[in-house]
């Protein structure tokens, strides 16, 4: 790693992630790119998740916490507020990151100076680790941004970007839930966004309700449509308020009477991501294994 290689700030927002939360950070430990900051972003949690993000002996890991609920978007603009480095990084306390995530997107960026934020592919887990499928990104702004009253295809715990952009465009309390949404449609006409193929986290998705996605649903609704009448994009509008109740319809046939047949599948899990992925999934769980024998709250969900 050459000495001039720039910082990362990771901002990793915690409440209520005992269960998840050692793995996302010894996912970060683990990661090829060594020259990063973690914040983590206690927002009032009442489980042990303090104790465990003070838990670990890595001088590059920062806790904030201040026993208060703030909620996500103003712990993330805290953690943005508090960067140091040229990048800031988002990452959720139930996902795993790829070892070389960092790398691989540092190294992008310093390619590609007009990209403003980067992300990548991820794998979708559950239960005991075991893979569910893929979800590609897109690779280029205008397919990002191609339709967005639909929603930007752009996976928030796995952004990579200037630290500069995301001081420019805050996250705003009201759209939580949407929040990255909402960021995403507000700079989007003044931004570069770029998408890596490769899969570069694990997203966790152990518990799907109607009722957790129907609240998302309409929170991305009106934070969208709200926005969209407020700078005059009427047809963004008008398309938003059609298609939303056909996703929300879609979503209570899929989580309640089994039909999938309204929704976008997942891909198939290529025999190389796989690899990767198992050989992750051990470390983690013996990383684990290894906590519970020294008497440390678990990581892993049994």
């Amino acid at each position: 790693m050459k000495s001039d290689s720039p910082l990362v700030t990771i901002g990793l927002p915690v409440y209520n992630a005992e269960a998840t939360l050692r793995s996302a950070v010894q996912s970060i430990i683990a990661q090829t790119y060594p020259k990063w900051t973690l914040l983590l972003m206690n927002d009032g949690s009442t489980d042990e998740s303090c104790k465990i993000a003070k838990s670990f002996g890595d001088e590059r890991i920062r806790v904030v916490s201040d026993g208060m609920n703030k909620g996500i978007s103003a712990r993330l603009n805290q953690a943005v507020s508090m960067s140091e480095g040229k990048y800031f990084c988002r990452m959720d306390a139930d996902d795993i990151a790829f070892p070389d995530r960092l790398e691989r997107q540092v190294a992008f960026l310093e390619s590609h100076p007009k990209v403003d934020v980067v992300a990548s592919s991820i794998a979708v887990f559950r239960d005991q680790g075991n893979l569910y499928g893929l979800i590609p990104v897109p690779e280029s702004h205008q397919d990002i941004c191609g339709k967005p009253w639909k929603g930007f295809h752009f996976f928030h715990p796995t952004w990579l970007g200037k630290t500069a952009w995301f001081r420019a465009h805050p996250y705003t309390t009201r759209a939580n839930g949407a929040e990255d949404q909402l960021v995403l449609y507000s700079a989007y006409r003044e931004s570069c966004f770029a998408g890596l193929p490769e899969v570069l986290l694990g997203y966790r998705e152990d518990g799907r309700s109607f009722k957790k996605m129907f609240s998302r649903r309409i929170a991305f609704w009106r934070a969208i449509a709200g926005h969209a009448v407020k700078s005059g994009r009427w047809t963004d509008a008008c398309l938003l308020s059609i298609i939303q109740p056909v996703k929300i319809v879609a979503d209570f046939l899929n989580t309640e009477l089994g039909i999938d047949r309204m929704r976008n599948r997942l891909d198939t899990v290529d025999p190389q991501t796989e690899a990767v992925w198992q050989e992750l999934w051990r470390n983690m769980v013996r990383l684990d294994d290894q906590d519970d024998r020294k008497g440390r709250p678990s990581g892993i969900d049994r």
